[in-house]
Protein backbone atom coordinates (compact mmCIF):
# COMPACT_ATOMS: atom_id res chain seq x y z
CA UNK A 1 0.00 0.00 0.00
CA UNK A 2 1.71 3.38 -0.91
CA UNK A 3 3.05 5.67 1.84
CA UNK A 4 1.02 8.44 1.46
CA UNK A 5 -2.45 6.64 1.45
CA UNK A 6 -4.54 8.32 4.20
CA UNK A 7 -5.69 6.26 7.59
CA UNK A 8 -9.10 6.09 5.95
CA UNK A 9 -8.31 5.34 2.56
CA UNK A 10 -6.63 2.70 4.14
CA UNK A 11 -8.68 0.88 6.25
CA UNK A 12 -11.98 1.62 3.25
CA UNK A 13 -9.38 -1.02 0.96
CA UNK A 14 -8.87 -3.26 3.82
CA UNK A 15 -12.43 -3.19 4.39
CA UNK A 16 -13.58 -4.19 0.68
CA UNK A 17 -10.82 -6.71 0.47
CA UNK A 18 -11.96 -7.97 3.55
CA UNK A 19 -15.52 -8.68 2.47
CA UNK A 20 -14.79 -10.00 -0.58
CA UNK A 21 -12.80 -12.85 1.39
CA UNK A 22 -16.14 -12.94 3.85
CA UNK A 23 -18.20 -12.90 1.30
CA UNK A 24 -16.59 -15.74 -0.66
CA UNK A 25 -16.27 -18.18 2.43
CA UNK A 26 -16.33 -17.80 6.20
CA UNK A 27 -12.95 -17.38 7.83
CA UNK A 28 -11.29 -17.25 11.28
CA UNK A 29 -10.03 -13.39 12.73
CA UNK A 30 -6.30 -15.05 11.88
CA UNK A 31 -7.01 -16.03 8.63
CA UNK A 32 -8.28 -13.03 7.59
CA UNK A 33 -5.51 -11.17 9.35
CA UNK A 34 -3.13 -13.40 7.58
CA UNK A 35 -4.90 -12.70 4.22
CA UNK A 36 -4.99 -9.15 4.56
CA UNK A 37 -1.14 -9.06 5.25
CA UNK A 38 -0.71 -11.01 1.78
CA UNK A 39 -2.66 -7.72 0.29
CA UNK A 40 0.14 -5.75 1.81
CA UNK A 41 -2.65 -4.00 4.49
CA UNK A 42 -0.62 -2.75 7.70
CA UNK A 43 -0.55 -4.85 10.79
CA UNK A 44 -2.53 -2.24 12.94
CA UNK A 45 -5.32 -1.34 10.10
CA UNK A 46 -6.35 -5.10 10.04
CA UNK A 47 -6.39 -5.38 13.73
CA UNK A 48 -8.76 -2.25 13.82
CA UNK A 49 -10.49 -3.67 11.20
CA UNK A 50 -10.88 -7.31 12.61
CA UNK A 51 -11.78 -5.26 15.80
CA UNK A 52 -14.76 -3.71 13.79
CA UNK A 53 -16.00 -7.12 12.26
CA UNK A 54 -15.84 -8.68 15.41
CA UNK A 55 -18.14 -6.40 17.29
CA UNK A 56 -20.87 -5.98 14.64
CA UNK A 57 -20.51 -9.68 14.38
CA UNK A 58 -19.07 -10.37 11.13
CA UNK A 59 -16.13 -12.02 12.36
CA UNK A 60 -16.59 -14.87 15.65
CA UNK A 61 -14.30 -17.53 16.10
CA UNK A 62 -16.45 -19.69 18.50
CA UNK A 63 -19.25 -19.65 15.43
CA UNK A 64 -16.57 -20.45 12.80
CA UNK A 65 -15.05 -23.15 14.51
CA UNK A 66 -18.88 -24.57 15.59
CA UNK A 67 -19.94 -24.34 11.70
CA UNK A 68 -16.78 -25.83 10.92
CA UNK A 69 -16.71 -28.93 13.33
CA UNK A 70 -20.50 -29.84 11.96
CA UNK A 71 -19.55 -29.60 8.36
CA UNK A 72 -16.46 -31.79 8.49
CA UNK A 73 -17.94 -34.65 11.60
CA UNK A 74 -21.55 -34.48 8.98
CA UNK A 75 -20.70 -33.92 5.49
CA UNK A 76 -17.07 -34.80 5.17
CA UNK A 77 -16.87 -37.31 7.93
CA UNK A 78 -13.60 -36.50 9.65
CA UNK A 79 -12.60 -37.62 12.99
CA UNK A 80 -12.12 -35.15 16.01
CA UNK A 81 -8.17 -35.49 15.61
CA UNK A 82 -8.60 -33.90 12.17
CA UNK A 83 -10.89 -31.49 12.79
CA UNK A 84 -8.57 -30.08 15.84
CA UNK A 85 -5.60 -29.81 13.27
CA UNK A 86 -7.78 -27.96 11.31
CA UNK A 87 -8.92 -25.50 13.27
CA UNK A 88 -5.32 -25.03 14.83
CA UNK A 89 -4.18 -24.26 11.24
CA UNK A 90 -6.95 -21.78 10.26
CA UNK A 91 -5.72 -19.89 13.81
CA UNK A 92 -8.24 -21.07 16.02
CA UNK A 93 -7.38 -20.97 19.97
CA UNK A 94 -7.27 -23.68 21.91
CA UNK A 95 -10.22 -23.20 23.79
CA UNK A 96 -12.29 -22.00 21.11
CA UNK A 97 -11.91 -25.74 19.30
CA UNK A 98 -12.05 -27.52 22.18
CA UNK A 99 -15.59 -25.81 23.26
CA UNK A 100 -16.42 -26.49 19.54
CA UNK A 101 -15.15 -30.00 19.60
CA UNK A 102 -17.11 -30.81 22.96
CA UNK A 103 -20.59 -30.63 21.14
CA UNK A 104 -19.92 -33.43 19.19
CA UNK A 105 -21.10 -36.18 20.67
CA UNK A 106 -19.08 -40.15 20.71
CA UNK A 107 -22.58 -41.62 18.84
CA UNK A 108 -22.44 -38.43 16.12
CA UNK A 109 -18.56 -38.81 15.58
CA UNK A 110 -19.08 -42.98 15.60
CA UNK A 111 -21.74 -42.70 12.66
CA UNK A 112 -18.92 -40.31 10.82
CA UNK A 113 -16.81 -42.85 11.03
CA UNK A 114 -19.56 -45.92 10.45
CA UNK A 115 -20.60 -43.79 7.28
CA UNK A 116 -17.34 -42.90 5.87
CA UNK A 117 -16.20 -46.73 6.81
CA UNK A 118 -19.35 -48.66 5.01
CA UNK A 119 -18.63 -46.13 1.89
CA UNK A 120 -15.13 -47.38 1.77
CA UNK A 121 -15.54 -50.77 2.44
CA UNK A 122 -16.99 -51.48 -1.17
CA UNK A 123 -13.81 -50.35 -2.55
CA UNK A 124 -12.21 -53.34 -0.17
CA UNK A 125 -14.26 -56.49 -1.69
CA UNK A 126 -12.81 -58.79 -3.34
CA UNK A 127 -9.64 -58.41 -0.75
CA UNK A 128 -8.45 -60.93 1.60
CA UNK A 129 -9.83 -59.62 4.92
CA UNK A 130 -6.69 -58.91 6.56
CA UNK A 131 -5.30 -56.42 4.32
CA UNK A 132 -8.90 -55.10 3.92
CA UNK A 133 -9.12 -54.77 7.69
CA UNK A 134 -5.60 -53.04 7.80
CA UNK A 135 -6.59 -50.75 4.55
CA UNK A 136 -10.31 -49.62 6.01
CA UNK A 137 -8.35 -49.13 9.70
CA UNK A 138 -5.58 -46.60 7.77
CA UNK A 139 -7.94 -44.90 6.11
CA UNK A 140 -9.93 -44.21 9.12
CA UNK A 141 -7.06 -43.07 11.39
CA UNK A 142 -6.14 -40.81 8.14
CA UNK A 143 -9.44 -39.09 8.66
CA UNK A 144 -8.60 -38.52 12.48
CA UNK A 145 -10.99 -41.03 14.44
CA UNK A 146 -9.25 -42.64 17.34
CA UNK A 147 -8.27 -46.00 18.05
CA UNK A 148 -11.45 -47.10 20.04
CA UNK A 149 -13.86 -45.73 16.96
CA UNK A 150 -11.58 -47.25 14.35
CA UNK A 151 -11.39 -50.35 16.02
CA UNK A 152 -15.01 -50.61 16.49
CA UNK A 153 -15.71 -49.13 13.15
CA UNK A 154 -13.82 -52.05 11.07
CA UNK A 155 -15.34 -54.74 13.18
CA UNK A 156 -18.55 -53.43 12.55
CA UNK A 157 -18.45 -53.05 9.20
CA UNK A 158 -15.51 -56.14 8.04
CA UNK A 159 -17.59 -58.21 10.35
CA UNK A 160 -15.31 -60.06 13.72
CA UNK A 161 -12.32 -61.72 12.75
CA UNK A 162 -11.82 -64.64 11.16
CA UNK A 163 -11.76 -67.53 13.36
CA UNK A 164 -7.97 -68.44 12.09
CA UNK A 165 -7.37 -64.79 12.45
CA UNK A 166 -8.41 -63.60 15.88
CA UNK A 167 -5.09 -63.37 17.05
CA UNK A 168 -4.67 -60.63 14.69
CA UNK A 169 -4.50 -57.02 16.00
CA UNK A 170 -5.68 -54.54 13.53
Amino acid sequence: MPPETSRAEQLEIARGIALRLLDARSRSEAELRDRLALRGIPEDVSGELTERFREVGLLDDAAFAEALTQTRVQVDRHGLTRIRAELRRRGVGEDVAAEALSRVGQEEELEAARAFAQRRARTLAGLDSRVARRRLAGALGRRGFGGAVVSSVVNEVLGEMDPDTDDMPL
